[in-house]
């Protein structure tokens, strides 16, 4: 038995995925947010090669020499059994977990960063700004901009700001500028600090900020860690892999679990096994996104149209939402607290491709502390939701049976958390209900699409 399946640097993918080309129903289109008629990303915010990727069919795009050289610091990942949590368990599931902890700043987040900055300075800009909520992604993009020589600006989430100062850190010993989000830097930030100057943030906040800096200044350009289109892109190379590895062991999962906020993480895990089931192979496959009750995009959001952000700076986009000023309780999973979701992920959602489930913080703290006392591994809490939801069906594979196959994306470690679990340790850990109210109130301000 395998505990732990290799893929060499020649058997690294060469080639992203997209899923655009095998989805049954094109996407709706993307919306400019002052007009509301059909745009493509803002050539003064992004990379003309980023743009033309968001709104490529291609199946496959080619990975630039340069960005697999870089992925090769890192990767491939490896993918492994969780021998002993099933023992635990006493299921007669297969476990496996693909683990993204081993990249520099230890996360997924570098499999996009690295590509954006490279295409961003392959253009001639010098400078980047961003947001960030956990600090997975400002660290990443942090990462990826000192190897091209750019400068970056980021606006972090200011809960997570407080809660997690090594991220922060980490982000410094790269070169990143980072502030808290709301900030005085921006003018959206200065409005909602006079409204509300102990504001924890948010992340469509924060994306606010990052666009009208890079809007602003000349020699920038915005990026974005999750959500759109070419940064799920970039993240099928987490899934390609597992393919490969599975494939060695004449394997196949009958179920993929990950944690979603944005979802560029676990649609990069499971878009090229979804594409499968979409092409009438692997029917019965499983694909299921795991969210927090605290921010229920998925599971209680509205299927419309939506502002990216607070200030509606960004295009609309139509995704699952629980409308775009919805500031979040602060729970630990900081890169969980995003108001929306990704439009391809929401819309094979919506399509019943893939299903949804939300967990309250207590439940995936239980059960990512049972996770690291047997596979020893301390994870993100956002990734502990997806641990939540496989020790959930392997217990029910345990009452029925089924020697089921279940895969979760790891997608990061929890070096940087550990002050949420002290929090759990002392019995301090709130879980927050559904904010009914908040949620409905802010669903008034979608925009008015026709």
């Amino acid at each position: 038995m395998d505990r732990k399946i290799l893929l060499t640097e020649d058997e690294m993918p060469k080639r992203w995925y997209n899923i655009q080309a095998d989805m049954p129903e094109p996407l709706d289109p993307m919306l400019h947010p002052e007009t509301y008629k059909p745009t493509q990303l803002p050539p003064f915010l992004f990379s003309s090669e980023l743009n033309r990727q968001e709104f490529s069919t291609d199946r496959w795009i080619d990975i630039p020499e340069e960005v697999l050289e870089i992925y090769r610091i890192w990767r491939p990942t490896p993918l492994y059994r969780a021998t002993r949590l099933e023992a635990a368990l006493k299921t007669p599931a297969k476990i496996y977990y693909k683990w993204e902890g081993v990249s520099p700043p230890g996360s997924h987040k570098p499999n996009t960063a690295i590509p954006q900055a490279y295409y961003n300075m392959k253009e001639g800009i010098e400078r980047l700004t961003t947001e960030t909520g956990a600090g997975q992604w400002g660290s990443s993009l942090a990462f990826a901009t000192k190897l091209f020589d750019l400068e970056c600006m980021i606006y972090m989430v200011r809960v997570s700001y407080e809660q997690k100062p090594y991220r922060k850190s980490l982000m410094h010993a790269w070169g990143a500028e980072v502030v808290p989000s709301p900030s005085n830097r921006t003018k959206t930030g200065q409005a909602f600090l006079e409204k509300d100057p102990d504001s924890p943030g948010s992340l469509g906040l924060a994306i606010s900020e990052a666009v009208e800096d890079a809007a602003v200044n000349d020699n920038s350009h915005y990026t974005l860690g999750s959500v759109l289109n070419h940064v799920l892109l970039h993240q099928t190379i987490t899934g390609l892999e597992t393919k490969k590895q599975f494939e060695k062991i004449d394997a196949y999962p009958d179920a993929i679990y990950g944690c979603v906020g944005g979802g560029s993480n676990f649609s990069g895990a499971a878009f090229p096994f979804l594409g499968d089931k979409l092409k009438g192979d692997r029917k019965d496959l499983d694909v299921v996104s795991c969210e927090p009750a605290a921010c229920p995009t998925l599971t209680k959001g509205l299927y419309e149209y939506d502002f990216g952000d607070v200030a509606g700076l960004a295009p609309i986009a139509r995704m699952y939402t629980l409308g775009h000023d919805f500031i979040p309780p602060k729970i630990h999973a900081g890169g969980l607290r995003y108001h929306g979701d990704a439009p391809i992920l929401s819309k094979l959602t919506h399509d019943g491709y893939m299903r949804a489930e939300a967990y309250h913080q207590t439940d995936v703290f239980d059960a990512v502390i049972r996770f690291a006392q047997t596979e020893g591994f301390i994870l993100a809490p956002e990734t502990a939701h997806a641990v939540k939801a496989v020790i959930d069906e392997a217990l029910r594979c345990r009452e029925t049976g089924e020697e089921k196959t279940l895969l979760f994306l790891n997608s990061g470690h929890g070096h940087f958390d550990l002050a949420a679990y002290d929090t759990y340790f002392e019995g301090k850990l709130v879980d927050y209900e559904y904010p009914t109210e908040l949620v409905k109130r802010s669903l008034e301000n979608l925009p008015k699409i026709k």
